[in-house]
């Protein structure tokens, strides 16, 4: 349902402005800023198999993650602000559980938004930036997707108790509009499967074609996964503290995005039915099943 996504951060600009400043960051600075909280990194090679099957090993597993994680249901929480110093500006909240409905097809039922006043704090939002919470900061890459990518070994690393292959990973080429990720990902020894990334949505946009003109940065992220069912390493945590640099000046952003409650569809999931949640283990009625005195829920001419 949801396609492949970046959260634009838009700096709103007077006309008055002429130049703008377009930054994108590489993969080496963008590492240094997860490196110091992280163990030692150590660069030896792996012991007992290739990097190259270490690499086709977890893609192989994101391809799996992939499917596997579109069966579930979940709670998501998204909050991003502004920041003067200690001072918060600006507030975009939006909390939405991902289910299904009655025919099976994934919805979203939206639970708390409030209003946003970010402009408060000089950025603004489209429809796309919402959609990339869906999909860019819990980032996959899978076996249908690592071609697009350079990715290098770098070490091992422990990560809280795991035991991690760490590679950094840029796009070859910037295809058309596509968005892509560059950054740093830790992959546990053990189940080959992504448990940490660390970086950023690319490429930067700066958009020239309106009078008032836009810059788009992204800032760095984190997301951390945590093991579901025993099986699978789902994203559970998100976070972005992050200082962008626009022409006009630079802004700070700080996003916290937490995913919870994962279920499987097919077992203890909420089914919606004409808006409502159906009690566990109800079917919603067909029309023959309908009592003579049920009305009929469509609008009456």
């Amino acid at each position: 349902m949801f396609q492949g996504l970046t959260f634009r951060y838009t700096y709103l600009m007077s006309e008055k402005f002429l130049g703008c400043l377009f930054v994108l960051v590489s993969c080496l600075a963008l590492v240094a800023g997860a490196a110091a909280q992280e163990g030692e990194l150590d660069t030896a090679p792996p012991q007992g198999i290739s990097t190259e099957q270490i690499i086709q090993k977890f893609a192989a597993q994101e391809k799996e993650f992939k499917l596997a994680r579109d069966k579930y249901t979940w709670r998501q929480d998204i909050k991003v602000q502004t920041l003067d110093g200690d001072t918060v500006t600006g507030n975009y909240r939006e909390v939405f559980d991902v289910l299904f409905d009655d025919k099976g097809n994934r919805i979203e039922n939206v639970v708390f938004a409030p209003q946003s006043d970010l402009e408060k704090g000089g950025l603004s939002l489209d429809e796309g930036d919402v959609k990339d919470f869906r999909n860019r900061l819990p980032f996959v890459l899978t076996s249908d997707e690592i071609g697009e990518y350079n990715i290098l070994y770098v070490g091992q690393q422990k990560e809280d108790d795991l035991h991690c292959y760490v590679f950094d990973v840029a796009p070859k080429q910037i295809v058309g509009k596509k968005r892509y990720f560059e950054g740093r990902l830790w992959v546990d020894d053990q189940d080959f499967q992504i448990v940490k990334t660390f970086g950023k949505g690319v490429p930067e946009i700066i958009d020239k074609k309106k009078k008032g003109k836009t810059e788009h940065l992204y800032p760095k992220f984190t997301t951390w996964r945590q093991q579901i069912d025993g099986q699978y390493w789902f994203p559970t945590y998100t976070r972005a503290d992050d200082t962008l640099k626009f022409g006009a000046g630079d802004i700070h952003i700080r996003e916290i995005v937490k995913y919870s409650d994962y279920k499987r569809f097919g077992s203890s999931v909420k089914i919606l039915y004409e808006g409502k949640e159906l009690p566990p283990g109800e079917k919603p009625p067909t029309p023959d099943q309908k009592k003579p005195d049920e009305k009929d829920p469509s609008p009456q001419k």
